[in-house]
């Protein structure tokens, strides 16, 4: 039997447990992968406990897997990485240049010999040679340097809007850099890739479908009168400032009509202090942090997406669609995605219009059911995470055969000098 192709798979994050969208789409895509074209080995920072931990989980990912230890973090992380602002590197990049992982990538490119190397989220960049030897893909989830400008969109500070102006300029450049190394760049939505081909001269980009599990997110009637959630990792900024415009300009809007509405925000590490501002000001909001499943929060209820910072696609919409729970976003939570306001969500941009179509919603049983159920038919059709897993596989394959022709390329070009000597 033929030994099938090595693909090595390097993440700047231990992808256990899921508890992100970025996770939750890797994940996705690695599991489809799992016993198709290829032999995958996985590396990423862990630790031999984490490994040992989540053994049963890391197999069905990948057949082999190899892990660097970080550097220990400590509480005053994301102050202590601003020493990082004079690096021509943005700072989340430069924290991801861990030299240990460094190594290690070198050491496995050298002796696997993989046919095939797949680089996750443009950060990754940083763990990779100066020089390839194989055929490479790189894995984007979103184009970093937007969700840079659009921090620096809303920012009023003028120190915050300086360092985001300073970060937006780097991840610019690093972004474009980096992503024409590789033979093939895998977007996310047709916006990205004609962004990354129109301002980072990529040639070769692949846009693969965002999926979701549709047996895991089974779909539940909105049945609950007064539940309105928002999830999402409530450590990335964009989802902070998501949550304190909401709660600043939106909220009125929905108790003004729902007196009795209540506020649930499903995600990991909530800032303690706008924990502590929400019990201030008396509101019916609770923080959930990590849990281990978010569906007994989003099923029955409606879900509000009021971002104005972020990039990419977000899966958190096609789960909620998938579970039935109607979804009122601006047009930057929905975006990259190809679903119809008004058919499969509800649109609104400000904060205070969130509100009130999110109240609309609890107080109209008809309209909320015509949203959940169109959403939810529009997945079942659309979204199925193995469509994209198969997507990603063709990318890869053309990526082997790119990287074939160019390195045929540059050996010929090597001879045609040699004979000119």
């Amino acid at each position: 039997m033929r030994e099938k192709p090595t693909l090595l798979f390097v993440s700047t994050r231990f992808l256990l447990p899921v508890d992100s969208g970025g996770k939750i789409r890797t994940t996705q895509i690695l599991r489809g992968l799992k016993g198709g074209r290829f032999r995958i080995v996985l590396v990423s920072p862990a630790t031999s406990e984490l490994a040992r931990n989540h053994a049963t989980e890391l197999q069905e990912l990948c057949d082999e897997f190899h892990w660097w230890i970080p550097p220990r973090r400590s509480p005053l992380f994301h102050y202590t990485r601003l020493r990082h602002l004079a690096s021509p590197l943005p700072i989340p990049v430069r924290t991801d240049r861990h030299a240990a992982g460094r190594r290690l990538v070198r050491e496995l490119l050298e002796g696997l010999r993989p046919s095939l190397a797949v680089f996750d989220f443009a950060h990754a960049g940083v763990l990779a040679p100066d020089a390839l030897p194989c055929p490479s893909v790189m894995f984007t989830h979103n184009v970093e340097a937007e969700i840079f400008r659009r921090h620096l969109d809303v920012a009023k500070n003028p120190v915050t809007r300086a360092l985001w102006a300073n970060q937006h300029r780097k991840m610019l450049a690093y972004e474009a850099d980096v992503l024409r190394r590789f033979d093939v760049v895998v977007a996310v939505s047709d916006r990205d890739a004609g962004f990354f081909k129109s301002e980072y001269g990529v040639e070769k980009v692949f846009v693969i479908p965002t999926g979701v599990d549709l047996d895991y997110f089974a779909y539940a009637p909105p049945r609950k009168r007064a539940d309105i959630v928002f999830c999402g990792s409530m450590d990335w900024l964009a989802n902070q400032e998501a949550v304190v415009h909401f709660m600043d300009e939106g909220w009125s809007a929905v108790t003004a009509r729902v007196p009795d509405a209540q506020m649930t925000v499903v995600g990991r590490s909530p800032p303690p202090a706008l924990v502590a501002e929400a019990a201030r000001r008396g509101l019916r909001w609770r923080f959930t942090g990590y849990v281990e499943d978010v569906r007994p929060y989003v099923q029955g209820a409606v879900s509000v997406l009021p971002l104005r910072v972020g990039g990419g696609t977000r899966l958190k919409v096609y789960e909620a669609m998938a579970m039935g729970s109607p979804l009122v976003s601006t047009s930057i939570g929905v975006e990259g995605l190809p679903v119809n306001a008004g058919e499969h969500y509800v649109l609104a941009e400000s904060a205070a219009d969130i509100g009130r179509a999110a109240a609309e919603l609890l107080l109209d049983d008809r309209r909320r059911e015509e949203i959940s159920l169109s959403a939810r038919k529009y997945v079942e059709h659309h979204c199925s995470y193995r469509i994209a897993a198969k997507v990603f596989e063709d990318a890869c394959e053309a990526a082997m055969a790119r990287g074939t022709r160019r390195a045929a390329g540059l050996a010929d070009h090597r001879s045609a000098v040699g004979m000119a000597k």
